[in-house]
């Protein structure tokens, strides 16, 4: 029998891409699109962020999350809709200002992270375990604060891919798991090759899976260059999968990606490894996802 994985197109992201790319999606209307057109080919899960239609920057705004998720609701096409609740976490260090961050510093709340996917009600959405250097800036998370979220994401029934971009992340899932703000089987999400954070190898993926409890899930994706080959690593060892446009921009070296052609690389390199993709409804029974 073949083996199944949930496959997850990360559309858009938040960072600074679409000025090198004008495949990424922007306005909701696109980013609804991108998460159909993913579902389309293949993909079991859309993980969506909103932007600013305007400027291409990160939305916060719940009215730009619910065009999105209405969008894609209404279209009819199955697929899972996982939301981000990373929000405002950018801090920007500064010489001038250091306790209050400089330019660009966009910090939010826990209620405030937590609001799009307490009104929206997805079947999943990310939970970011730990602060980190992201590049020159620090994504902000700070442990009380993640136990407030956990908090609000349980109460909501909403399903947790807990992501964990460095080895310490690991360590205080579990520790969310351990103080019971983790209901069911809990899900994680390795996120690999973010400067500054865990590498994007096959022994990284083994150190962070030997950690995982018994009746842990588990996912993993690469960025840039790293993609393909993390998703190919990760479904062999076992792992669900994760591609798109948030983590690279590139079908193949030099060649723009669209986030459709990205889903499609990755289900026929699994297909050819005898892997199958399941489909959403599948992945909803196999990991007890609410009902949509």
């Amino acid at each position: 029998m073949s083996k199944k994985v949930m496959l997850t197109a990360a559309v858009t992201g938040a960072g600074d891409t679409t000025s090198k790319s004008t495949h990424v999606p922007v306005t909701p209307k696109e980013i609804a699109e991108a998460a159909i057109e993913s579902a389309k080919a293949g993909a079991t899960v859309a993980h969506v962020h909103a932007r600013d239609p305007h400027t291409g920057g990160i939305s916060h705004e719940v009215d730009h999350y619910r065009e999105i998720v209405d969008r894609i609701r209404e279209s009819e096409t199955d697929v899972i809709i996982n939301i981000t609740s990373g929000g405002g976490g950018d801090f920007i260090p500064s010489l001038d200002t250091p306790a209050a961050g400089g330019n660009g510093t966009d910090i939010q709340r826990p209620e405030e992270r937590h609001e799009p996917v307490g009104e929206l009600l997805p079947e999943m959405c990310t939970l970011d375990c730990g602060s980190t250097n992201f590049g020159d800036m620090i994504y902000m998370s700070p442990t009380d604060w993640l136990r407030k979220q956990a908090k609000l994401v349980q109460q909501s029934g909403v399903k947790p891919e807990l992501e964990c971009f460095d080895t310490g992340h690991l360590r205080f899932a579990n520790q969310l798991i351990h103080e019971g703000l983790i209901d069911g089987d809990p899900m994680f999400q390795f996120c690999l090759g973010i400067p500054w954070g865990a590498a994007a190898d096959a022994e990284t993926i083994l150190y962070l899976k030997n950690r995982l409890p018994e009746n842990a899930h588990w996912s993993a994706f690469g960025i840039g260059r790293m993609q393909h080959p993390i998703a190919v690593q990760t479904a062999m060892l076992g792992g669900n999968v994760r591609v798109g446009l948030e983590d690279n921009l590139y079908l193949k070296k030099g060649v723009l990606a669209r986030n459709d052609q990205l889903v499609e690389k990755a289900v026929n390199t699994l297909h050819e490894n005898d892997i199958e993709i399941m489909t959403p409804e599948e992945a909803r029974k196999q990991y007890g996802l609410r009902t949509p």
